[in-house]
C-alpha cells in the first residue's frame, strides 16, 4: 500500500469516527433522559406525567423525520444534511440544558430529535458510499457496534452525569462531542451525488408520512400511558385508525408520482422486506426489552442507576467487542444465516432469563440470559446494516437506511407498548386472584387493590413497600403479592420476546438472500 493509499485510509476511518460520534449523541438521547427524569421532577416542581413529554418530544419528532431526512439527503447530498443535522442536535442540546422552563423543554427535545433523525438516517448511507468492498462490511460493523451500545448505556452515561453534574449535564455533554463531530465530518467525510438536483421535492409524501406515522406513534404512546384504556377508546382508536389511513393514502400517493419520496418498487424485493422485518423485531424485541430490565433491576432488586448501568455492561460491552469482527465476517458469511443464528441466541437468552425470574432474583441469576441479548445486539445489528444496503442502487441507499431505521425505531415504540400489556395485564390478573385472599377490612384492601393497580407493574413496588403500609400488620403478605405480579408480568413479556426474536430468525431465514446472490448483486449495481 503506498502513502497515498494510508493517507485515504486514515482519512475514511476519521470520518467513520464523526459519524459514529454523531450516531452515538443522537441514539443516546433517546434513552439517557430516563434517569434524570427524578431530579427533573424536583427541579421543574412538576409531575412524571407532565415530563413524560422531554422523552416523547424525541420519540414521535424522532421517528416521523427519518425517511424525510434519507429522502432530502439523498436528493441534495448526504454529507450536506448530515452536517446541518449535527450542527442542529449542538445547538438544541446546548438549548435544553439551559432550558427555564418545562416548554423550552420539551421544544428543543423535538428540534433535537429532528438532527438526531438526520444523522442516524444518513450515517448508513454514508458509510456506504464512503467505503467499499471488505472495508464497507467492517466499516458498517463498527457502526453497528455504536448504535448497540448507545442503546444499551443510556443508563450507565445518564446515572453517572445526574448523579454527579445534575441533570442539564446530560445536554450539555453533547456540545463538545459535537463540535469535534462537525469539525472531523467538515475535514474527512466526502460528499456523495445530488442525485435530486433536477427533481421537485414530495412534498405531500413528506407531509403525509409524517402525519400517518405521528398519529400511529402518538396512539401507541397514549395507550402506553393508560395501560387500562381498551383499544376501541376514541382517544387511541381515531389516532391509531387515522395514521392507518393517512399511511394507505401515502402508499396510493407515492405509487403515482414522478418523483416519490420512497420507491415503492424496494418493498418488491424479498431480501429488503425481510430486513426490515428483523429490523422491526429488533426493536420490539431487544430494544423495547430494555426498559422493563432496568425497571426489574432498579425497581424490584434494588439497584441504582449506576448500578443498573454497570451491570447491564454484560449486554452492551458485547457490541464493542464483536461488531468490528461481526462487520468482517459479512464479507465471508451470509447474512441470513448469521442474521438468524444471531436472533435464535436472543430467542434462548430470553428464555433463560423467564426461567430464573421469581422473588429474590439476583444478577447473578440474570446474567447469562443477558449475554446472549447482548450477543444478538452485537452480531444481527451490524449484519443488518450491511444486508439492507446489498444491492440498493447508490441513489436509494439513504432512504434504504431511513427505513431501516424506521422500522427499528417504530419496533421500539410498539414494542414497550405491547410488552407493557402483557406485562399490565399479567400484573392485575394476578392481584385481582391473590389480594381478597389478604383477611382485613374490605373497605382499606379494595383501596390498596385499586392503588397498585393504577400505578402499574414499574411503580406497585414504591407504594407496597412505602412506610405507610409498612406499619400495617398485612404489608408482608401484600408485598409477596406485588412481586410475585410483577414477575408473572416480567415472565409473560419475556417470553413474548423470546417469540419476537424466533420470528426474526424466521424471517432472515426465509426471505434474505444467500452470500452468492448478494455478491452477485453489489458487482451489478457497482456497475451501474
Amino acid at each position: 500500500m503506498d502513502k497515498q493509499q494510508q493517507k485515504t485510509t486514515v482519512k475514511q476511518w476519521i470520518a467513520l469516527a464523526a459519524m459514529g460520534l454523531g450516531v452515538f449523541m443522537g441514539l443516546l438521547d433517546v434513552t439517557v433522559v430516563n434517569v434524570a427524569l427524578p431530579t427533573m421532577v424536583k427541579d421543574f416542581n412538576t409531575t412524571f406525567t407532565d415530563l413524560q413529554w422531554v422523552l416523547n418530544a424525541y420519540t414521535l419528532v424522532y421517528a416521523v423525520t427519518l425517511m424525510i431526512m434519507s429522502k432530502l439527503g439523498d436528493m441534495y447530498g448526504r454529507k450536506k444534511i448530515f452536517l446541518g443535522s449535527l450542527i442542529l442536535f449542538v445547538v438544541a442540546s446546548a438549548v435544553n440544558g439551559m432550558a427555564p422552563s418545562l416548554l423550552i423543554l420539551d421544544i428543543g427535545r423535538g428540534v433535537q430529535a429532528i438532527g438526531g433523525a438526520g444523522m442516524m438516517s444518513l450515517s448508513m448511507a454514508l458509510v456506504a458510499s464512503n467505503f467499499a468492498g471488505r472495508q464497507r462490511g467492517l466499516a458498517l460493523g463498527i457502526l453497528g457496534s455504536v448504535i448497540g451500545i448507545s442503546t444499551a448505556s443510556g443508563p450507565l452515561i445518564g446515572g453517572y452525569l445526574v448523579e454527579n453534574f445534575g441533570w442539564p449535564a446530560i445536554f450539555y455533554v453533547n456540545v463538545p462531542f459535537g463540535i469535534l463531530a462537525v469539525v472531523l465530518t467538515i475535514v474527512y467525510v466526502k460528499e456523495t451525488p445530488s442525485y435530486g438536483k433536477n427533481q421537485k421535492i414530495d412534498v405531500g409524501g413528506m407531509l403525509l408520512s409524517a402525519i400517518g406515522l405521528f398519529a400511529i406513534i402518538y396512539g401507541l404512546i397514549v395507550k402506553e400511558g393508560h395501560p387500562r384504556w381498551s383499544w376501541t377508546n376514541p382517544e387511541i382508536a381515531i389516532l391509531l385508525i387515522g395514521g392507518i389511513a393517512v399511511m394507505s393514502l401515502f402508499i396510493f400517493v407515492e405509487s403515482r408520482v414522478a418523483h416519490p419520496m420512497i420507491n415503492l418498487g424496494m418493498f418488491k424485493e424479498r431480501h429488503f422486506v425481510g430486513t426490515v422485518i428483523v429490523a422491526f423485531a429488533l426493536g420490539s424485541g431487544i430494544y423495547a426489552y430494555n426498559a422493563f430490565l432496568t425497571a426489574l433491576m432498579q425497581n424490584y432488586i434494588g439497584y441504582s442507576a449506576i448500578e443498573t448501568g454497570v451491570r447491564q455492561l454484560v449486554m452492551s460491552v458485547w457490541s464493542l467487542v464483536l461488531g468490528p469482527v461481526v462487520g468482517l465476517l459479512t464479507a465471508r458469511f451470509s447474512s441470513k444465516w448469521m442474521i438468524s443464528i444471531g436472533m435464535l441466541i436472543g430467542s434462548i437468552g430470553y428464555l433463560t432469563i423467564a426461567w430464573v425470574i421469581a422473588p429474590g432474583v439476583s444478577f447473578l441469576e440474570l446474567w447469562p440470559g443477558m449475554v446472549m441479548i447482548g450477543i444478538t445486539n452485537a452480531i444481527v445489528n451490524p449484519v443488518l446494516n450491511t444486508a439492507g444496503m446489498a444491492g440498493v442502487a447508490p441513489h436509494e441507499m439513504g432512504m434504504a437506511s431511513g427505513l431501516l431505521n424506521v422500522f427499528r425505531q417504530f419496533g421500539t415504540t410498539v414494542g414497550v407498548v405491547g410488552l407493557g400489556l402483557i406485562q399490565n395485564n399479567s400484573y392485575m390478573a394476578h392481584l385481582n386472584t391473590a389480594l381478597p385472599q389478604v383477611k382485613m377490612p374490605t373497605q382499606a384492601l379494595n383501596g390498596i387493590k385499586d392503588a397498585l393497580i393504577n400505578a402499574g407493574p414499574f411503580s406497585g413496588h414504591t407504594i407496597a413497600f412505602s412506610a405507610r403500609l409498612a406499619k400495617s400488620p398485612f404489608a408482608h403478605q401484600i408485598q409477596t403479592i406485588v412481586v410475585r405480579a410483577f414477575d408473572n408480568g416480567m415472565i409473560a413479556l419475556t417470553l413474548t420476546a423470546a417469540v419476537i426474536a424466533l420470528i426474526g430468525a424466521l424471517a432472515a431465514v426465509l426471505l434474505l438472500r444467500t452470500h452468492q446472490q448478494s455478491q452477485k448483486l453489489d458487482l451489478k449495481a457497482a456497475r451501474n
